[in-house]
């Protein structure tokens, strides 16, 4: 893209430019298992929600949002703190562009921060690609250092098709013990105003 595009901490006033760029995905993809589009005051509290502990990046050009990516916890455990999943969407004109990679390293940047270790995707898996899911998301995260960890057959339907899940796992650093705390995103406040910055554009 010629233009700069800005990453950025997220806010609940984003949340239906977001969902703009969700829908999409829900309505007519099986990238997302989800099969009805969330109504905006559920998504502006699944925003506020993750923000109480984990980032949420949105990449800006201009006045307009082009993508996000965020984590959540991978299990609601505390043994678990140590422990993502990532998630990544963009407009779907804007995929291939580099900017999905660009909001990837910007959050794992954070993570690392926050002393996360283990970085975690699930992703819809299909044996024959179809007009809904062609696994691109697996080979993206392949190109990001994730590794396939585990494999769960036929568990998801939509569009009368089954479709399998996967998850990708990428470890970010040493398991010491005991390990460095948590630090949730609240308690960064360093972090968030240094996600406030411009970058160029890369390429995947």
């Amino acid at each position: 893209m010629s233009d700069e595009v800005v990453i950025r901490m997220a806010s609940e006033d984003d949340a239906e430019h977001l969902l703009k760029i969700y829908e999409p995905y829900v309505m007519e993809t099986a990238i997302t298992f989800e099969c009805s589009v969330p109504l905006l005051t559920e998504f502006k509290g699944r925003i506020k929600r993750t923000l109480k502990k984990y980032p949420y990046l949105v990449a800006v050009t201009g006045d307009q949002i082009i993508g996000y990516a965020y984590a959540s916890a991978f299990y609601d455990r505390a043994a678990y703190d140590w422990a993502v999943e990532t998630t990544v969407y963009l407009k779907r004109d804007c995929r291939g562009k580099g900017i999905g990679k660009r909001l990837y390293l910007a959050l794992e940047d954070i993570l690392k921060r926050q002393n996360i270790l283990n970085l975690n995707a699930c992703l819809a898996y299909t044996g024959v690609a179809d007009a809904h899911l062609d696994n691109s998301s697996k080979a993206f995260h392949e190109r990001l250092g994730y590794s396939k960890v585990a494999h769960f057959n036929q568990c998801g339907y939509k569009f009368d098709t089954w479709y399998d899940t996967i998850w990708m796992e990428k470890v970010l650093g040493d398991h010491d013990v005991p390990p460095l705390p948590f630090i949730p995103i609240l308690e960064m406040i360093d972090v968030i105003a240094a996600s406030n910055c411009e970058e160029k554009d890369e390429s995947l």
